[in-house]
């Protein structure tokens, strides 16, 4: 899948190293060591060491796990990578990180800012994609889901919501969640995300 912004493309090893050298202090933070970790979040030792030294990228399902550990949304833990955002937001500077494994490119439209309870994500996936996260990175998260552009399954715990264009689902998230593409072509969708 091609990038939607090529222009981050130079700066994607830079976003993995800040990235990395965020989760070594989270962690170093708390006095944990790479094995505490590994079982509080039920991702592998070597996994979390190459995410901590940018030797990968890490996946949003690994990012999701983390986050839930660390109290944070996915939006928290990549702002405070990236610069602070300004009050007016152009779309040329809104950040994107891109799992491509999972056919998943997020736009922070609206990122995390200082005395704001929401943030705006736009959220894409490709045909057949297929993202489960086991928990919410904080428990009582709520979400507003607003398809834009294709077809979209949303499993909130063992509820399994279709979702078309213009169709938007409300909820709080306390357990697993799936996103899914279902449609012959990607999807494009809104995700309005409250802290509790």
């Amino acid at each position: 899948m091609k990038r939607v912004l090529d222009g981050l493309q130079a700066s994607d090893a830079q976003l993995d190293t800040r990235l990395g050298s965020r989760l070594a202090s989270l962690r170093a933070e708390r006095g944990w060591s790479l094995g505490e970790l590994a079982e509080r979040s039920g991702i592998s030792r070597s996994t979390l060491s190459r995410a901590e030294r940018a030797e990968i990228s890490p996946t949003a399902s690994t990012l999701n796990r983390l986050c839930s550990v660390y109290g944070r949304t996915m939006s928290q833990l990549l702002s405070e990578v990236e610069s602070e955002p300004a009050l007016l937001v152009r779309a040329a500077e809104q950040p994107v990180w891109e799992d491509r494994s999972a056919g998943f490119v997020r736009r922070s439209v609206s990122p995390p800012h200082a005395g704001l309870r929401a943030e705006l994500v736009e959220g894409r996936l490709t045909e057949g994609a297929d993202i489960e996260y086991d928990r919410p990175p904080v428990p009582g998260l709520e979400q507003h889901v607003w398809v834009l552009e294709g077809a979209l399954d949303v499993t909130v715990q063992q509820a399994e919501h279709r979702l078309g264009a213009g169709d938007c689902l409300r909820m709080r998230v306390w357990g697993p969640t799936r996103f899914r593409c279902v449609g012959p072509e990607a999807v494009r969708y809104a995700l309005a995300v409250v802290l509790p």
